[in-house]
């Protein structure tokens, strides 16, 4: 496992740009410390979220048909978490190695070594990083001279707004080269109820999470935020296509955090992450942008997430077929 966590003076820096944004806004990455992986992990096992189970379904029904699709190559998963929905790309593939990138380096350790046990013929190997800033993989003999397939699932590019990305996706295209391919995962819209529920659930999981950010701040960068006198909320926002996940401030307050303080007013939001969804048109159109082609495409029966097979656009492949 190598460890390229960003370093806390970054941290610190993203910290105050963040916070001086109107509305105030941190990287969603910094929900994901152990202890919020590990709420994470719980929020997709919850009745109201559906996406995890969807999206694995997938999966296991497709992964003959997406194995050959995607053909020969090290497998790369951005944002693997508890990297449980990879295993049956990696049985169907077979690849000569898995790269597994997550900012969380304790869980994904764990993960990485759940892994090797499981598919031991496969090395296995994690970087813990931002993927997001990170320039190119590292120079290690497993991935020299291989072609690499990418592995974005959980519909995590819905944390970025549209620009962000367009950039995400054509680093990605970088970082996979002009022979490589990308399977992404991306939830769709659905009724507003539905979506609503789907990050506000009944257990408490989602509010615990985004308070989990409070208490990183305060243990890593010297923060004096009270998690008690902020309330968890989650809404639809029609306009933009996305889930808005908020800590509103309940009163009138002052922070602290990294040596510079914050005023908080009653019902200010601090918005914790976004969660855009897309129609398959529409992210055809926004991976497009960033430089991808569209191959195939395997949905669920309800229509609520798709998986997106794209290959970069200077290939010059022929438009592919869709698979439902």
């Amino acid at each position: 496992m190598l460890d390229l966590h960003p370093a806390p003076a970054d941290m610190a820096r993203l910290v105050i740009e963040g916070l001086n944004r109107t509305p105030k806004q941190l990287p969603a990455w910094f929900l994901y410390d152990n202890e919020g992986s590990r709420l994470f992990d719980a929020i997709c096992e919850q009745p109201e979220y559906g996406l995890t189970r969807t999206e694995t379904a997938l999966l296991k029904r497709h992964a003959p048909a997406i194995a050959t699709a995607l053909g020969e190559g090290v497998l790369v998963e951005f944002g693997a978490g508890s990297a449980r929905k990879v295993s049956p790309l990696l049985e169907a593939l077979a690849p000569p190695a898995y790269v597994a990138l997550d900012i969380s380096a304790e869980h994904l350790q764990q993960a990485c070594r759940n892994l090797q046990q499981r598919h031991p013929t496969i090395p296995v190997l994690g970087i813990c990083c931002d993927y997001s800033l990170l320039e190119q993989l590292p120079e290690l003999p497993l991935l020299a001279g291989q072609r690499r397939l990418g592995f974005y699932p959980g519909s995590s590019l819905g944390n970025f707004d549209h620009d962000e990305a367009v950039t995400l996706l054509a680093q990605f295209a970088r970082l996979l080269g002009s022979n490589g391919l990308l399977l992404i995962g991306i939830d769709q819209p659905r009724s507003v109820a539905a979506l609503e529920a789907a990050y506000n659930d009944r257990a408490g999981h989602s509010a615990a999470f985004a308070r989990n950010l409070l208490v990183r701040l305060n243990r890593e960068l010297a923060g004096s935020f009270d998690p008690g006198s902020f309330r968890y909320e989650a809404h639809w926002q029609a306009r933009d296509s996305r889930i808005a996940m908020a800590l509103v401030s309940a009163r009138d307050q002052q922070v602290s955090l990294a040596g510079t303080s914050w005023q908080f007013t009653a019902g200010e939001a601090l918005i914790t992450e976004y969660s855009h969804k897309y129609s398959p048109e529409a992210f055809t159109a926004l991976a497009a942008a960033a430089g991808w082609h569209s191959l195939e495409r395997w949905s669920a029966d309800d229509g609520s997430f798709s998986l997106h097979l794209l290959q970069p656009a200077t290939v010059g492949a022929a438009p592919g077929r869709l698979s439902i």
